[in-house]
């Protein structure tokens, strides 16, 4: 038998290991998938759960206009509700949710001056429950300015000249702001705009008379708007007025008639008597802002008192203011005489007692009398209705956004 020495040993020992180190190998290799042997990304790792949330708006550390709603919102949960507690009274404030409950919004507007405690209250889809607690405080203005509107929301209708007026009990610093909150809606649409006239006072009128029909809506959205230096609008407002009938008269001094149209159409013509050369009328477009069937006419309101030449005080009928200087369309019985042939009142528009019914009869609020040829100089647009003393151009430019 040959002999085997340790090399040959060694040698056979070194075969076997790695033959069993390759064995090894190959099953190591079968028992691994595709996506084991796949390299790994660096700074890969599972999504973590987002957590469920509830925000109250606004979010302010100083105080808000209570014009501007509390809104809340829910993420990756559904709103179960929601409490806006005034914090004087204990009265909460209403508002509504959206059908798939992840906002809720007021829908009343906060009081000035308060603090608001807001509670909101969901449940995620797994049914965890989810609170957010939070306050509002709304801003205490210095003054209050409440918007008076001409014509007052009790009258039904007007005539195709009636501008718009709003009034506000304070002085507004910021036109632009207070022009912003005023809104008219004409159906159909017409071309308008407004005049500042005063720190207080506003007027709109369309770019030509109002069309016969229209149904026009006066919105003031003020309550919560800063006019400027500590005010602040009282309350909104709105109204909706009716355009009647269009009825025009056109007085003409030289002629000394009196010209009415209905909707377009010549319907009448009766003789007049204008201001005398001492006292003419306004030239330009009037527009009837009263009537009265009966008041006591003054001169002494502009001036001419008891004693002074010219003086008198009188019952006069079936009166229709067209100006606040004193001048009306009314009915003068004592100048029936004069009347178509010279001028000689104190600046109204004199009418025979049966014209002066007729006219009483047909015209009202916002009608229209177009006053040429008397004399007199032009009715200022500051003069209750003198809006239409004013080219367009001239309107445009008395706004405060322009």
């Amino acid at each position: 038998m040959a002999r085997v020495t340790a090399q040959q040993r060694d040698a056979a020992r070194r075969h076997r290991i790695a033959a069993l180190l390759a064995v090894a190998a190959l099953g190591a290799a079968a028992c691994t998938s595709a996506t084991d042997r796949q390299p790994a990304t660096a700074g890969t790792s599972a999504a973590p759960a987002k957590a469920a949330s509830i925000a109250i708006e606004p979010v302010s550390a100083d105080p808000v206009s209570p014009a501007t709603p509390v809104v809340v919102r829910a993420t990756d949960a559904a709103l179960t509700g929601v409490t806006v507690t005034n914090t004087t009274t204990g009265k909460q404030v209403s508002g509504r949710m959206t059908p798939d409950k992840r906002t809720w919004t007021a829908s009343e507007p906060l009081a000035y001056g308060i603090s608001y405690q807001v509670k909101a209250y969901a449940t995620t889809p797994d049914g965890k429950p989810v609170e957010q607690t939070g306050s509002v405080r709304t801003l205490q203005p210095r003054v209050q300015a409440f918007p008076s509107f001409i014509p007052a929301p009790n009258v039904p209708d007007v005539g195709v000249g009636q501008p718009l007026v709003v009034k506000f009990d304070q002085d507004v610093a910021d036109k632009a702001a207070a022009e912003k909150a005023l809104q008219v809606n004409a159906n159909p649409p017409q071309a308008g705009g407004w005049y500042w006239l005063s720190k207080r006072e506003v007027h709109y009128r369309p770019q030509n008379y109002w069309r016969p029909g229209s149904t026009v809506t006066l919105t003031a959205k003020v309550y919560g708007v800063n006019l400027g230096n500590g005010v602040y609008g009282q309350t909104d407002r709105t109204e909706t007025l009716k355009i009647h009938d269009s009825w025009i008269a056109k007085a003409d001094g030289k002629t000394e008639k009196l010209q009415i149209f209905h909707n377009g159409q010549l319907v009448n013509t009766m003789p007049m008597s204008l201001g005398s050369p001492g006292f003419p009328t306004h030239e330009g477009t009037h527009v009837v802002s009263d009537k009265q069937p009966s008041i006591i006419m003054d001169s002494c309101t502009y001036g001419v008192c008891k004693g002074q030449s010219g003086y008198y005080r009188e019952q006069v009928a079936l009166d229709e203011r067209i100006s606040n200087d004193g001048e009306f369309v009314h009915s003068a019985p004592w100048s029936v005489g004069q009347q178509g042939n010279s001028n000689v009142s104190h600046g109204c528009v004199n009418l025979a007692p049966a014209d002066a019914q007729w006219f009483y009869d047909r015209f009202g609020l916002g009608d229209v009398v177009e006053i040429t040829n008397s004399g007199g100089s032009a009715l200022p647009v500051w003069d209750t209705y003198g809006d239409w003393a004013a080219s367009w151009p001239q309107w445009q430019a008395g706004s405060a956004l322009h």
